[in-house]
């Protein structure tokens, strides 16, 4: 058995408010679903990117310019439970796992329709995204409107 040492980083963690979540909808089609009747890794990924439109790439938002120049650095993605068609729609939670000048992280949780917040996600993944400028091919720093809309969704 382990104890936190007051001041610990467990104790820290423990202290800090969990990140708000943007939650969003997102239908699984049948063409999603591999010989298992399971949804497909590569469709994964699609579906978590779909999710990322409404919050992140829609015309109110701060961040819509990184719809013309944002690039994936980093994937990860853990599968706890299978996800199938009858499933539909997912509950896509999203926020803000690291924020920095040019890039910032997404952690998402994946649940079934109609489970349970709290209960365990069926799949959760990270992706790394840079801002890039696609003239001269280089990234660039987010904008201030950008860093600061992307904070709201930092744990606190």
């Amino acid at each position: 058995m382990t104890k936190a040492i007051p001041g610990d980083v467990a104790d820290v963690e423990a202290a800090a408010a969990p990140a708000p979540r943007f939650h969003t909808a997102v239908h699984v089609r049948w063409s999603d679903m591999d010989v298992f009747q399971h949804v497909n890794h590569a469709r994964m990924v699609t579906l978590l990117e779909e999710a990322r439109i409404p919050w992140l790439f829609e015309d109110d938002r701060p961040t819509v310019a990184l719809r013309n120049g944002c690039v994936l650095a980093d994937l990860h993605v853990k599968y706890r439970g299978q996800l199938r068609h009858e499933d539909t729609p997912l509950d896509i939670a999203m926020w803000i796992e690291q924020l920095r000048a040019v890039d910032f992280t997404v952690a998402y949780e994946v649940r079934a329709a109609g489970a349970a917040p709290g209960s365990p996600a069926a799949v959760t993944a990270t992706t790394q995204l840079a801002a890039f400028d696609i003239e001269t091919q280089r990234l660039r720093r987010l904008t201030g409107p950008e860093r600061e809309y992307l904070a709201q969704w930092m744990p606190a």
